[in-house]
């Protein structure tokens, strides 16, 4: 704390943002003045429980003004403060908005107690259980986004709404053309801006690349412990749009945006396990250590029911799509990019490790990475297989993955062993969210249906 207060005198900053992730990955807080910040260190920051109520829309899907706030939470009723308590470690300075602090928070009621639907906390118990058994969660990164030129912000009033309208935009690069150098030199304006502002954050940048499809790009982290490597996503998703929007820039991490010619976004997630400072995953004489193998098994027998985590949006499932780059069973392979599950590496490599390619970029990372983590552990515990490696995963006769949301989360709600893992509470808490964004979405005229019928009957 001292640190800070320190560093918030000696650079003259005039607000410090306490922040914390909500159960969709999106980033919310207060900002707070440079005199007050002390006090906020030392006794949180309140805000609005029923933030935790609500969907992607921001409509409050539980009844917060009944008894129990329709949790069975009395400490949730009426709305009532709960309490962002700063983690230290997480404090940055932002390079792009003047003289302002950013720090990352934890959940807490004010009587102390944990607020169970903190997914921060959801990690943190996650990584617990695995050091229980010896082990650390190292993960790396592939973002894949979209950065367009804002052509109108929509920001007339009768653009609001809940959702409002999002901006019309243009394109930066046309043409499929994956790792294009006149491709990407046609983003490089904008990327530019981008990574000179992630470096003063500290984020651990691997690579800019020219993603496959129009005004599609890449940004590669390199591999860190689970917690920081998660936060570190958190943050490279908030100041991504931050950043880019203050140059006049949208920038979107929609798996599949409803443009013309724009391809879908994946997010694939590197993983390995570590134990006394080194890769567990590691053989000498095979692709994979007996530890390896059976945390793959599990990822693979709890892949349908995790899918709710790794692709947590109705469009997301839209990404799904054989010959495409994309998973679309539940497979693994060696070096194979349409399989769910890539495992790279051999004999000896330091670097052995395992891809998921199922995950889109919208995923909350705590999420995404608890369940992989409580899936795997499950796999080590029971000793699971993973069988023979696919050659050819869009022939397989595997099972499919969840063909829409729906369907992931009855196979969520399902899952005995996540239900054991995250607790009853919080699945019941996160598939009651999920099925009220799917109701509103059931109840939408679409453009689709539009076409298809109202000329023919």
């Amino acid at each position: 704390m001292k640190e800070i207060l320190k560093e918030v005198a000696d650079r003259g900053l005039e607000t410090v943002r306490f922040a914390f992730v909500d159960q969709h990955g999106l980033v919310r807080g207060k900002s707070i003045a440079a005199a007050e910040v002390a006090s906020a260190l030392k006794s949180g920051v309140g805000f609005p429980s029923s933030l935790l109520a609500k969907d992607t829309s921001n409509k409050t899907v539980f009844p917060v003004f009944t008894a129990g706030a329709g949790f069975g939470m009395p400490e949730l009723e009426g709305a009532a403060d709960a309490l962002m308590v700063a983690d230290p470690e997480t404090f940055r300075v932002l390079p792009w908005a003047p003289r302002t602090g950013w720090v990352l928070c934890d959940l807490r009621f004010p009587s102390g107690r944990p607020v169970p639907f903190d997914t921060r906390g959801l990690l943190r118990q996650a990584l617990g259980r695995l050091g229980e058994v010896g082990f650390g969660y190292v993960a790396g990164l592939e973002i894949e986004f979209h950065v367009f030129r804002i052509v109108d912000p929509h920001l007339r009033p009768e653009d609001a709404g809940q959702p409002g309208l999002p901006p019309e935009v243009g394109l930066l690069s046309s043409g499929y053309q994956l790792l294009s150098e006149t491709r990407f030199d046609q983003l490089e304006p904008a990327l530019e801006i981008l990574r000179a502002n992630l470096e003063g954050l500290g984020l651990p940048l691997r690579s800019f690349e020219c993603e496959f499809g129009p005004s599609q790009a890449e940004v590669t982290l390199s591999a860190q412990e689970g917690l920081a490597c998660a936060d570190a996503m958190v943050l490279f998703r908030s100041a991504t749009k931050q950043i880019l929007r203050r140059h006049g820039f949208h920038a979107t991490f929609m798996c599949r945006p409803k443009l013309p010619n724009v391809m879908s976004s994946g997010w694939h997630l590197h993983q390995s396990l570590v134990k006394g400072g080194k890769n567990a995953f590691v053989s000498e004489t095979d692709f994979l250590s007996d530890t390896g193998k059976q945390f793959l098994a599990g990822l693979l027998e709890h892949a349908r029911a995790s899918a709710a985590f790794a692709t947590p949006t109705i469009n997301g499932y839209k990404r799904y799509r054989p010959y495409s780059l994309a998973p679309e069973r539940v497979t693994w392979g060696r070096d194979n990019r349409g399989v769910m599950l890539r495992v790279l590496g051999g004999p000896g490599d330091p670097a052995s490790r395992i891809e998921n390619r199922i995950g889109e970029p919208a995923a909350n990372p705590y999420l995404y990475f608890a369940s992989q983590i409580h899936c795997g552990l499950d796999g080590l515990r029971r000793k699971l297989d993973p069988g023979a490696a696919e050659h050819t995963p869009y022939e397989s006769k595997a099972e499919s993955l969840p063909h829409t949301l729906g369907e992931a989360v009855e196979c969520l709600n399902k899952s005995k062993m996540l239900r054991d893992a995250f607790g009853t509470g919080f699945i019941d808490y996160y598939c009651r969210i999920k099925e009220a964004e799917i109701a509103r979405f059931n109840l939408e005229v679409s453009e689709w249906e539009h076409r298809e019928y109202f000329d023919l009957f």
